[in-house]
């Protein structure tokens, strides 16, 4: 054992009992981010022009702010983007982190100085719960890998612009720079197949302990090294004996990533967004992640099922329940106020409070009034796959309205790594638990209004072909699972097993 890991778990100990200190005092906590997000911005452009000064409540400032999301501050951001000071926060941002998937185009979401050190913390504190946890820092002396967008910034009216995981490379602690990989050389390739190859023969006689990214460029990363080698990823690396991800539920991925690994390890999930890191995963015995109330975010929640009404119900976190599917809204040190960044989440327990992730709020079906969310495709497909031998690469699902004979019906593009030997009756097994879990869904079908499910396979690589013919091939991109429109599913047509 090294000084390095010896050290590591006294270290992680004060660190969580940090974390406990604001967890176990919840309300209080968010009450102290709310009342210093108000007073720092209220001579900002944005805080006079919502009165900040007079808002001494939550309600107060319910009346003055109103839920927005990118597009309805993009009047202020563009003022930041255009060099001008004190617009959301105060002073000029640190950074712009680029993401895309606006009606206008790219998004520039504001990192500044106070919000940037929450990043870095988080993720380390994820690791350093998992050292306790275990009371093992072993891997600490092996290599770790990120597979992340980029480093390369550029210049945006003096203001450095990149990926978040592009920005995050920069702050990787001195004491870990000698155990990361790949090279800086490396990270800068653009083109996503040349950098994996690159990666491959950077790590492939490695001691890789920790290994991280989105799953479905991990396990690309995964089916190279074994192509290469002929060993399984735990032959190759005996020390790697837990994976971190983020982005995307893992579930539909496990099985396969098992028997690429060719062993059962641990995982930890992290919520990091451009906007803010906002949870990660405490502990292998409890089900969610533990939300960030300490890291300069004032969270609300309104429910899903009430966020198209006119007037839906918005609350803070002291009013949130266990098992409600929650729209998440973020106010920040970054300047984002009653921010709407696109997702849900459910409360899986609120003594501390953890959540899980379960869809996009835009992300849904209900061309024929059934509203089904990610969080039932993904549930009915894990549940369909269950003790099988049955493997997934991908998948997304969308409605076809007016198909050329008999009733519409949702279409399932699944790419499988592991066939079912009946396509049908695997078909019939997920319509069946996808009817048990939308009551909607269900009446469609027995009135006949709509025909079970139809599966379309998607030829090995398509996903990842139909990615490079969008160009968002690899980084932080991520295949949509579900949406109300053809709009994916036109284009994977190109990509079918006929």
């Amino acid at each position: 054992m090294s000084i390095k890991s010896l050290f590591a778990i006294p270290f992680a100990k004060i660190a969580t009992k940090k974390v406990f200190k604001w967890a176990n005092k919840p309300h209080e906590t968010q009450e102290k981010v709310f009342r210093n997000l108000i007073d720092t911005a209220k001579n900002t452009a944005f805080g006079k022009d919502h009165n900040f000064s007079n808002i001494n409540s939550y309600e107060d400032y319910k009346k003055q702010v109103k839920v927005t999301d990118y597009e309805g501050l993009k009047p202020y951001v563009d003022r930041v983007v255009n060099g001008e000071s004190n617009v959301l926060w105060i002073g000029k941002p640190l950074y712009f982190a680029k993401t895309s998937g606006t009606t206008s185009g790219a998004k520039y979401i504001p990192i500044t100085k106070e919000s940037m050190p929450t990043h870095i913390k988080a993720a380390r504190n994820a690791l350093l719960f998992y050292i306790v946890e275990k009371n093992d820092a072993s891997f600490v002396d092996g290599k770790m890998i990120f597979l992340q967008g980029s480093p390369v910034l550029n210049d945006k009216n003096g203001v450095k612009l990149g990926r978040l995981s592009g920005i995050v490379a920069h702050y990787v602690p001195k004491y870990l720079l000698k155990n990361r990989l790949p090279s800086w050389e490396t990270n800068c390739i653009e083109d996503w197949d040349t950098k994996v190859n690159a990666i491959v023969e950077e790590t492939v006689n490695e001691n890789m302990s920790v290994i991280s990214g989105i799953p479905s460029w991990v396990q690309m990363y995964f089916e190279k090294l074994i192509e290469k080698t002929g060993k399984t990823v735990s032959e190759l690396f005996p020390n790697f004996n837990f994976f971190i991800y983020g982005g995307v539920n893992f579930e539909p991925y496990k099985n396969k990533f098992e028997a690429l690994i060719g062993k059962k390890i641990d995982y930890i999930e992290l919520y990091p967004a451009s906007e803010g890191f906002i949870a990660y995963q405490d502990s292998q015995k409890e089900k969610g992640m533990l939300l960030q109330l300490d890291s300069g975010i004032f969270y609300e929640f309104i429910p899903a099922n009430e966020f198209f009404n006119e007037n839906p119900t918005r609350i803070s976190l002291k009013d949130v329940q266990v098992g409600i599917n929650y729209v998440i809204i973020l106010n920040t040190t970054a300047g984002l106020w009653g921010y709407n960044i696109g997702d849900t989440v459910e409360f899986t327990s609120i003594k501390p409070y953890r959540i899980k992730v379960t869809g996009r709020i835009k992300h849904f079906i209900s061309a024929f009034g059934e509203h089904v969310i990610g969080k039932e495709v993904e549930k009915a497909l894990n549940d369909a796959i269950l003790n099988t031998n049955i493997n997934i690469s991908e998948f997304t699902v969308a409605p076809q309205v007016n198909p050329e004979n008999g009733l519409p019906y949702h279409e399932w593009f699944i790419e499988f790594e592991d066939e079912p030997e009946d396509l049908e009756t695997f078909a019939s097994r997920i319509d069946v638990l996808m009817q048990q879990q939308n009551i909607y869904y269900q009446d469609l079908i027995e009135g006949k209004v709509l025909r079970p499910l139809i599966i379309s396979k998607v030829k090995k690589g398509g996903f990842h072909e139909y990615m490079k013919s969008i160009g968002k091939f690899g980084g932080q991109n991520k295949i949509p699972q579900l949406s109300d429109n053809r709009k994916i599913a036109d284009v994977l047509d190109n990509f079918l097993i006929k």
